[in-house]
């Protein structure tokens, strides 16, 4: 089995091989690249691609590791056995599998996305180091050891909000997503917009790669933010034209699905301020 692009998601060859590389290896593949550059996305196309179900677990700030595998919930039992329910005679009741523990019991090999792992405690990965690796884990609470019948396809995501342990990239296969360029973007706008005019498009993709260049800009545009933007110029129906910029007017038409702080937009204002003035 060999991933490429889909129907739905156009893939670089040096992606395809990074992803081809870490399953043949049986290593976590973790993605970097800037947000909305389809990392996510990426995870749920290897699974299509490679006909395996996909389990999901979006890290938060607050997530623990320990989630991943499974929690025992106390509170639950010992309330349980003020009432007298007879479930607190096994303690089983009172394990909540994590997505590791279902990813390790399915029944066949699935996809497991650890999506966003940068933004959790710096101790987050190191926690992880030793179930990914042996693909195991002990459940203390029941003294059974839960082992993965069929290795999954571990797919992890990172924005680059903080550095990752050198332990835990030792153990994974890397590769990062470099943002389009335009023509690998003209073939993901023909995936989501099939027949676009060829001159609209042009014009839209010039004016989106040089707002993306313009120095001082602290949130540059992505994939998915483009993709809003062309969806918003054919639902007004605009033309090359009206897409054209001067010297008073520097922002975008539709300017809201393309900067999205406000100031990126004073940066646009001071801009077309400086060129209305005299020399």
């Amino acid at each position: 089995m060999k991933f490429s692009s889909t129907s739905s998601y156009v893939t670089t060859e040096d992606l395809a091989v990074a992803v081809n590389a870490a399953v043949t290896l049986q290593r976590p593949l973790l993605v970097k690249g800037e947000p909305g550059t389809g990392k996510t996305e990426l995870a749920r196309q290897v699974a299509q691609s490679l006909g395996m179900p996909l389990i999901e677990w979006h890290v938060k700030s607050t997530t623990k590791a320990q989630q991943g595998l499974y929690e025992y919930d106390a509170v639950s039992r010992l309330r349980d056995s003020q009432l007298g329910d007879a479930r607190v005679h096994d303690v089983k009741n009172y394990i909540r599998k994590g997505k590791l523990w279902q990813a390790f019991e399915a029944p066949g090999r699935v996809v497991l996305l650890i999506d966003e792992i940068d933004k959790a405690d710096i101790e987050f990965p190191n926690d992880l180091l030793q179930e990914l690796d042996r693909m195991e884990f002990h459940v203390y609470e029941t003294a059974e050891t839960v082992r993965a019948q069929h290795r999954p396809v571990v797919i992890i995501t990172s924005n680059n909000e903080k550095d990752l342990p050198d332990a835990f990239l030792r153990r994974c296969f890397f590769h990062y997503i470099r943002f389009p360029d335009i023509d690998t973007m003209r073939a993901i706008v023909e995936v989501h917009f099939p027949g676009l005019k060829p001159a609209l498009l042009t014009a839209a993709l010039s004016q989106f790669y040089e707002l993306r260049e313009v120095p001082g800009l602290k949130k540059k545009p992505s994939t998915s933010e483009v993709l809003d933007w062309l969806k918003l110029l054919l639902a007004e129906d605009l033309s090359p034209e009206d897409l054209k910029r001067d010297g008073r007017h520097l922002l975008p038409r539709l300017h809201g699905a393309l900067l999205k702080n406000e100031q990126d937009v004073h940066l646009f204002e001071r801009l077309a301020f400086m060129a209305r003035r005299p020399g």
